[in-house]
């Protein structure tokens, strides 16, 4: 086997990243204490990336750096400034989630090699080339692609040139990821930056089958699984665990390491994963990568399944024997803890210490000589090409060559003291030489990379709205809600399920008989579905579309259809508009529910380009490739089907320990997904805001409803209608239409 195949490392603190380097890993990730999602890592400095970096790359390690949040318009200029320090280190990539983000990169810093994050929910072709065009040089899949998925996925990115990464190890969400809102929702803590709280780990009251913690999945290990992941001619095997410690990342990629090795030395597997069950895990599961969605996936315990696996394994019944495998278990940890003390002991990411020496004789050139205090490291010296002359009114100082060499000390070096000693007297050359030779100077400290000037992003510019008074829209996913539809004069939006029977006309039979209607296309399309929602998108030709799916947004930009972002594109910032304006032609986008008013009301749209937003839906929380009826209510089937996407409208609720419940829910056609309890329900906005929005959006579905009374719908679009035009006593009447409702999202933000 020739092509490299990379295993990539989490490093949450530096002692991790240390472990992953001496346990054989060709990569890690890590995040600063800025502007990653994973805030509950420890994270490095900025100084110790740049030690890490030197240190990494001693071994041969890569180093990417997770900057994977959705970005808030205020923090445009911080971003700026640390992308502006970024260029001038070795950093081989950055791994990004926000749209604004390729948009920043692309135009101002070129150099940085751009990664897009899991949390981008890449699953299908279409999201290949659209991230292929943004300047994406990987991508990191869905985890809950199967081995068929990922090798069509892979080969179609191999055409674009673009690198393939796959979890093959770690803890799994039950959720897609990038579309989870639990902790956002329920405690405000949004993982879209980096504050997930784990609600799927939680405990909720028993369900109906006798599980307590029903939303709790295994962790993943695609251990054995390797030989189809190379023959899918994957490229990178992700390893999560960036809040996990230096003694976990050890264990694990070393004996993913030695798998590796094996296999491309043997074409065997090294069968031993018996070190993976002795750091935290919650018992492991291969069943996404399988494509064999059991009821086995799930754990009803959140906790580690290190010691419960010893016993099991040892067979050990009494409780003397269940201390003996518990102390050979800590035993055996504790001596693989050892060995990596032992291996890391001496890794240092400490600054170089140097001291800037200048000799100056007349009659020959300024020598500047620089001199690490570490012996192996390099000392270097770089001369002015005048040679030095008798001074007339300004000689060279130790002063002035103290305030003009100062800047070259970056991020790698500390700057110990000057040497003046063979500094003559009444000495000079032109100044311009001094600023060549700091130039010099500041050239070979950064790896003989040119340092590269600081750029101002500047302001966007402010255009006006497209409509001078917000407009009404709604979303049916019934045409039985046709008639809701005459009840305004509104755009009427149709949902699209996320799943298709193929060669179906039924959906492009009801857009051709109802052309008021447009399509609105789900925010996950996998395989055949999305290959069906495309065939949609051909056979109707529709004039305008909304999408919450990049793949579908590619196609539409492909074929000239207008299109706008959907909610769940997530989109927080003008810079992310700017993107997808510029880049595939989209013509208006809906802002995220979860940001606040004071994080809203700065963002600036591009010109002729509406800005959307949702007063009235049902809050999602999250949706899966799962099922969540396996651990609530039941299911007599063993493993998801093909005909349960397509079939099931099960609903239910789960509680949590706190007495609140959520609505789990289906429709046909579509994945499972739980919501809140309350439905989102902002008035505030349209006093707020109807100078910055060119229409007003209310989600009429009944999915996400569970057990509540639904309103009538007729009287709801009359209502908002009403709200529209400026009537403030329909408010009081929308409050009793919609009595259990929040927009604690608009009032917190992110």
């Amino acid at each position: 086997m020739s092509r490299k195949l990379e295993l990539l490392a989490p490093g949450g603190d530096v002692e991790a990243i240390k472990a992953a380097i001496v346990a054989g890993a060709n990569a890690v990730y890590c995040g600063l204490d800025v502007f990653n999602a994973r805030n509950r890592a420890a994270n490095l400095s900025f100084d110790e990336l740049n030690g890490v970096l030197r240190l990494a790359h001693e071994y041969g390690c890569e180093v990417f750096l997770t900057l994977n949040i959705v970005l808030l318009e205020h923090e445009i200029k911080s971003i700026s400034k640390l992308l502006n320090q970024l260029v001038n280190t070795t950093i081989d990539g950055i791994i990004v989630q926000d749209l604004g983000m390729f948009n920043l990169v692309k135009k101002y810093f070129p150099t940085l090699d751009i990664h897009a994050s899991t949390q981008l929910t890449t699953h299908n072709d279409g999201q290949i080339q659209f991230l292929s065009k943004l300047g994406a040089s990987r991508v990191n899949l869905s985890r809950e692609l199967n081995i068929g998925e990922i090798k069509s996925i892979t080969e179609l990115a191999h055409e674009h040139g673009v690198l393939v990464e796959v979890f093959v190890h770690g803890s799994l969400c039950i959720a897609f990821s990038g579309q989870c809102y639990s902790t956002s929702v329920s405690v405000g803590n949004s993982a879209n930056r980096g504050r997930c709280s784990q609600a799927c780990r939680d405990e909720y009251e028993e369900t109906d089958v006798g599980n307590k913690y029903p939303l709790n999945l295994k962790d993943n290990s695609a251990y054995f699984e390797l030989p189809e992941l190379v023959d899918a001619k994957v490229d990178s095997l992700k390893v999560e665990g960036r809040i996990k410690g230096a003694h976990y990342v050890y264990t694990v990629i070393e004996n993913w390491r030695k798998n590796i090795n094996t296999f491309v030395e043997s074409g065997e597997l090294y069968e031993d994963d018996s070190n993976l069950h002795k750091v935290f895990n919650r018992d492991f599961t291969n069943s996404f990568l399988k494509g064999n969605l059991t009821k086995d996936m799930f754990i009803d315990n959140p906790r580690d399944n290190s010691v419960n696996y010893a016993v099991q394994q040892s067979n050990a019944i009494d409780v003397v024997q269940i201390q003996d495998v518990k102390q050979e278990l800590y035993s055996d940890k504790n001596a693989l803890g050892a060995t990596l003390e032992e291996k890391i002991k001496f890794l240092d990411i400490n600054k170089i210490s140097i001291t800037i020496a200048f000799k100056a004789v007349l009659g020959e050139p300024l020598v500047v000589t620089i001199t690490p205090s570490n012996k192996e490291q390099e000392t270097f010296e770089v001369k002015s090409q005048s040679l030095l002359s008798e001074a007339g009114e300004k000689s060279i100082t130790s002063s002035e060559l103290e305030k003009r060499f100062k800047g070259v000390i970056n991020a790698n070096y500390e700057l110990t003291g000057y040497d003046f000693s063979e500094l003559a007297d009444n000495l000079a050359i032109p100044f311009r030489e001094l600023t060549e030779l700091k130039d010099k100077v500041a050239y070979l400290l950064n790896g003989s990379k040119e340092v590269l000037k600081f750029v101002d992003v500047p302001a966007l510019p402010k255009y006006a709205k497209v409509e001078e008074k917000p407009k009404l829209s709604m979303l049916i996913a019934d045409v039985a809600d046709l008639n809701v539809c005459d009840a305004a004069d509104a755009d009427i939006y149709f949902k699209l399920p996320e799943s298709f029977r193929r060669n179906d006309t039924k959906y492009i039979n009801i857009f051709l008989e109802n052309p008021r209607l447009i399509p609105w296309f789900p925010a996950v399309l996998i395989g055949k579905d999305y290959n069906e929602a495309v065939r949609v998108l051909e056979e109707v030709k529709p004039a305008r579309i909304v999408t919450n799916n990049t793949g579908i947004a590619y196609k539409a930009f492909e074929m000239g259809i207008e299109w706008i972002a959907g909610p769940f594109l997530n989109t927080t910032n003008s810079h992310a508009l700017v993107t997808m304006k510029e880049e595939f032609n989209c013509s208006g986008a809906f802002i995220s529910n979860e940001i606040n008013k004071g994080q809203i009301k700065h963002i600036r749209r591009p010109e002729n380009f509406k800005l959307l937003y949702s007063i009235y839906h049902p809050v999602l929380m999250m949706t899966s490739r799962q099922c969540f009826f396996q651990q609530t209510v039941g299911c007599n089937k063993r493993a998801i089907e093909a005909g349960c996407m397509l079939k099931c409208e099960k609903a239910t609720t789960i509680t949590n320990t706190r007495g609140v419940s959520f609505a789990v829910d289906k429709q046909k056609g579509g994945y499972p997904s739980i919501y809140n309890h309350e439905q989102f329900l902002n008035m505030d906005i349209v006093t707020d805001m109807s100078d910055l929005f060119d229409e007003f959006f209310i989600d009429l579905t009944n999915i996400g409803g569970g057990s509540k009374v639904q309103a009538d719908k007729v009287e709801l679009v009359k209502h908002f209608e009403r709200l529209l035009n400026g009537d403030e006593q329909v408010q009081e009447e929308l409050f009793t239409m919609v009595p259990i409702n929040t927009h604690d999202q608009y009032k917190v933000g992110l």
